[in-house]
């Protein structure tokens, strides 16, 4: 058996985690790499594998930095299933062809301002298309919780609820090879206990390999409870203001649970009756997606449910689907509420929201969930006077909060509780979806606390067959420096492996020429 890392290795998107055993070739999640544009579309458009040459896709939920490359890799000739939760399926209906729009779109927009310039280099093509989406979409396969599915031959999944999002999954694969049972857990992205709308992540059996996310592994978040009065005395400063309080949210988890909280203020009297703005068609959808999947709701909804009900306000926030209605909010007088997405403020409505009021002093910006490096959010958080919204430059006059309290990821107590509670002690952990800084931090916490042998991947690097190779040139990392055991194979068998090992090296090519042929080519903290 054998597993790389081809994303989300000392970084926090793009998952890609490929799985080899019998012969087969299963792939963890397929999202989109974020951050610097031109880097991230040439991750995108370059895969490592060959992307025919997997056979079935395990999908742990549907944001897209896990999710949003699937049409791409069925354009390029992925053939195989794509399994996930129900709840994810329901989700991914929507969110890739909205994915798909806004590459066509993106692509449109980028081509025109290329024309306007008199730019000759040649049109920017999409990622992938709606065709594509549809072409992914007619390739998922949907599954209950806790009922185990076969995946390929020898290979077995059972999905449990990681509490991140609606849908979202802890995947457990069971393994048989060469008369070998082995296990792999994937935690996907774990989500906070005590949040309100979905259940808190499920204890699992992890006894022999664990994959395991650290976005938040060197860190605490502020405490849930005192959320809901920090978000309304934000409230109180922008009606003072008069301003506009702009909250980048992802479609998906975020702006339900921000339409949550001040639906309840609203409910209570604690904020004043000022108008709400759901800016994103997907948000709508998802919205709607929420109220058919009662199955993932915890017991606070259900609560509000059985009383008043609309949790989510579809009879008291303006949800705003049509275009017109979005590029009319920019001349909407204060005070006012407008959540959008993209959550990290890449791409989509937020960022004709934020052009447009960035350089506003009345307004603010309020962050409640990760940005990721070089993202539009990572540079507003660290304070830079100027950014770079659609390639103009913006003077950031209006002031930037943040709450992390509504974020969906778990913090590092969390993820180290949720470690600790399950059931068995993993034999080898793999350390991803972190920032080099927090993933390392994690890792190392980890290692003192448990008997397991912690890892912190790099791109691209492998393990398995008695042996790793990295694709990078230079040593390797102290924390990788010898096989996994867990993973070992009978002594003949690594004997041969580490002859070829020795071979490959000299000759400074991988260990085991790979099937595939590589492609080229509410105050928070407050900053100003």
């Amino acid at each position: 058996m054998q597993i790389t890392f081809h994303g989300a290795a000392r970084s926090v998107t793009g998952t890609r985690h490929l799985i080899e055993a019998n012969g087969y070739r299963v792939l963890l999640d397929c999202g989109l790499v974020q951050g610097k544009r031109d880097e991230a579309d040439r991750a995108n458009r370059d895969y490592p594998f060959d992307p025919s040459s997997i056979n079935a896709i395990v999908l742990s939920h549907a944001h897209i930095d896990h999710s949003g490359a699937l049409p791409a890799l069925v354009k390029h000739g992925f053939r195989g299933q794509i399994h996930a939760t129900l709840a994810t399926a329901d989700l991914a209906s929507y969110m890739l062809r909205d994915s798909a729009h806004i590459q066509e779109k993106d692509a449109e927009f980028a081509n025109k301002r290329m024309a306007k310039r008199g730019n000759r280099r040649p049109k920017r093509e999409p990622l992938y298309t709606l065709a594509d989406a549809e072409a992914a979409l007619a390739r998922f396969a949907g599954h209950d919780y806790y009922r185990s599915f076969p995946v390929a031959p020898g290979i077995t999944a059972t999905f449990h609820d990681a509490g991140h999002i609606l849908g979202s999954a802890i995947v457990r694969l069971d393994i048989t090879e060469d008369g070998l049972e082995r296990s792999v857990v994937f935690s996907g992205d774990l989500g906070r206990p005590h949040l309100p709308i979905i259940r808190d992540p499920d204890r699992v059996e992890a006894d022999d390999i664990l994959i395991m996310e650290s976005t938040y592994g060197d860190r605490t978040h502020d405490l849930i409870a005192n959320a809901a009065d920090r978000l309304a005395s934000l409230v109180h400063i922008l009606v003072q203001r008069q301003g506009k309080l702009i909250i980048p949210a992802f479609a998906v988890g975020r702006t339900q649970d921000i339409v949550y909280e001040l639906m309840q203020l609203f409910r209570e009297r604690k904020i004043p009756d000022v108008p709400v703005y759901v800016d994103s068609p997907l948000a709508v959808n998802v919205t709607e997606v929420f109220s058919r999947h009662p199955e993932c709701y915890d017991a606070d909804i259900r609560e509000v449910l059985a009383g008043p009900g609309d949790p989510f306000g579809l009879h008291r926030m303006h949800y705003i689907r049509d275009v017109r209605e979005s590029m009319a909010l920019n001349a909407a007088p204060g005070p006012c509420i407008v959540i959008s997405a993209s959550g990290m403020m890449e791409a989509g409505r937020i960022l004709h929201h934020l052009r447009n009021s960035v350089e506003d002093p009345r307004n603010a910006i309020l962050v409640v969930g990760f940005q990721a490096e070089n993202t539009l959010g990572r540079r507003l958080l660290r304070g830079d006077k100027v950014v770079n919204i659609f390639g103009e430059p913006h003077p950031v006059r209006a002031d930037v909060f943040v709450m992390n309290e509504y974020s969906a990821h778990a913090d590092r107590d969390e993820l180290l509780a949720w470690f600790h509670a399950n059931h068995g002690t993993p034999r080898e952990v793999f350390v991803v979806h972190g920032e080099e800084e927090q993933a390392k931090a994690f890792a190392e916490r980890l290692t003192k606390e448990t008997p397991a042998r912690v890892h912190v991947p790099l791109l691209h690097e492998f393990f398995g067959l008695g042996g790793r190779h990295r694709e990078q040139q230079g040593p390797a990392p102290a924390e990788a420096s010898s096989p996994p055991a867990a993973i070992r194979e009978n002594p003949a068998r690594e004997k041969a492996r580490r002859g070829g090992l020795r071979a490959a090296r000299a000759r400074r090519i991988p260990a085991e020429k790979p099937r595939q042929p590589r492609r080229h080519g509410g105050r928070g903290t407050r900053r100003r």
